[in-house]
């Protein structure tokens, strides 16, 4: 069997960073921002902050959070991040207001293309507006568009944009109900 070289070259994208950024982002993140044992929100908000997030008022940031780049994020004001989620912004996240990402969901901006010979990635931003709930274990893949007030579901994948005010669910999510606020 040949092999190619050239098989598993890693394209370059844009980290947003260089590496002693990057290397102390890496270790704070797994010493306290990611930690279990670490639940006090004002360090991991302050922290967050000084690597670049842009952050809103009123932020819930519960333990075992994980977050790829804080350079390439930025929240609205009273976000809830649950225990467990994982925001994984190759690409920029925009979160807007009144967002809450339950336990073990996924944001994912970046993915590779398998039908190149290089595997290079395919990286896209996500954008959460206002009022958006992804529920548990969901997932949001890249340059997916949460309109205004619309949930995915527990355990579902966001694979196309989702509509404002609409109640989303399987995989990939499809429409299942309106969403009525009293």
């Amino acid at each position: 069997m040949q092999t190619d070289l050239n098989l598993f070259k890693s394209n370059t994208f844009d980290k947003g960073a260089g590496l002693l950024k990057r290397t102390l982002w890496f270790l704070i993140h797994a010493l306290i921002i990611e930690s279990a044992w670490m639940p006090v929100m004002g360090l991991k908000i302050y922290l967050l902050r000084i690597f670049g997030a842009k952050l809103g008022r009123g932020l819930i940031i519960k333990t075992s959070v994980r977050i790829k780049f804080p350079w390439k994020l930025e929240l609205g004001d009273y976000v809830w991040l649950g225990e467990g989620c994982w925001i994984d912004n190759l690409d920029n996240i925009k979160i807007g207001s009144h967002v809450c990402i339950s336990q073990g969901a996924q944001l994912l901006t970046g993915n590779h293309d398998y039908t190149m010979s290089s595997f290079d990635y395919r990286n896209a931003p996500i954008v959460l507006e206002d009022g958006v709930w992804i529920g548990a274990q969901a997932v949001v893949c890249p340059g997916v568009v949460c309109k205004s007030h619309s949930i995915l579901t527990v355990g579902s994948i966001a694979t196309r944009d989702l509509e404002q005010f609409t109640v989303y669910q399987g995989n990939p999510a499809v429409p299942i109900r309106k969403r009525k606020i009293k």
